[in-house]
């Protein structure tokens, strides 16, 4: 059995996650991988209960920030015990469209608390599960919405909740994100968003061999 990573993919809105997520969960498994793909919110039936709540107003009442900071986290909990811990063990390749890190730039640097606090409480919602590569694909604001706005157009869909939260948000959860990039080099992979499609997924591509061989001389080591 070919035994694959944990890649989370991260960036602003209309970044190109879930496209680039797709991609390479069809790279690798044209390779031999078996390939199990998450999304957060969500990737279990409490997650995507929460995801109602969070993302499309489904308990039809004011969402505090220190509220959604914990569904949040109960969402990635339920995750990492039903999904990933389990996929991992059986030496799948899990690749997840948002992580801990989301949480750490959109309600630590988007919403005003403080990111080490975040951090803290997701620690005790993974109990140590983290991604051996995080990908940051990295667009303006501007770019992000103009793609946001013809995508919803396309599907005939409105702003969600997080999406209406006003440029300024937005502009502290990218700069969130690159605040994490320098501080976790060693994890992360800054990607031009703004690039063609082709050049973000060889981009991405690159950054996965890299840590695929790196996981194997660990283990050639071992």
């Amino acid at each position: 059995m070919t035994r694959g990573p944990f890649i989370s993919f991260e960036g602003p809105e209309g970044s190109g996650k879930s496209t680039q997520v797709a991609r390479l969960k069809a790279r690798l498994s044209e390779r031999g991988y078996d390939v199990v793909c998450v999304r957060e919110p969500g990737g279990t039936a409490t997650g995507e209960a929460i995801r109602d709540i969070l993302q499309h107003d489904a308990a039809g009442e004011t969402i505090y920030p220190e509220t959604e900071t914990l569904l949040f986290a109960a969402s990635r909990a339920q995750l990492v015990r039903g999904i990933i811990t389990p996929a991992l063990a059986e030496g799948t390749c899990v690749i997840a469209d948002r992580f801990v890190d989301s949480t750490i730039a959109y309600q630590g640097y988007g919403r005003g608390f403080e990111p080490d606090d975040v951090m803290a409480l997701n620690d005790f919602a993974v109990s140590g599960v983290m991604p051996g590569l995080t990908l940051l694909l990295d667009v303006t604001v501007e770019e992000g919405f103009a793609r946001v706005a013809t995508r919803n157009g396309e599907r005939g869909h409105e702003l969600d909740r997080m999406e209406r939260a006003g440029k300024d948000f937005h502009e502290r959860v990218r700069q969130g994100y690159l605040a994490l990039a320098a501080r976790w080099p060693e994890r992360y992979v800054r990607v031009d968003g703004n690039a063609d499609e082709d050049a973000v997924a060889a981009t991405v591509w690159a950054a996965v061999e890299a840590l695929m061989s790196k996981q194997q001389a660990n283990h050639d080591e071992g």
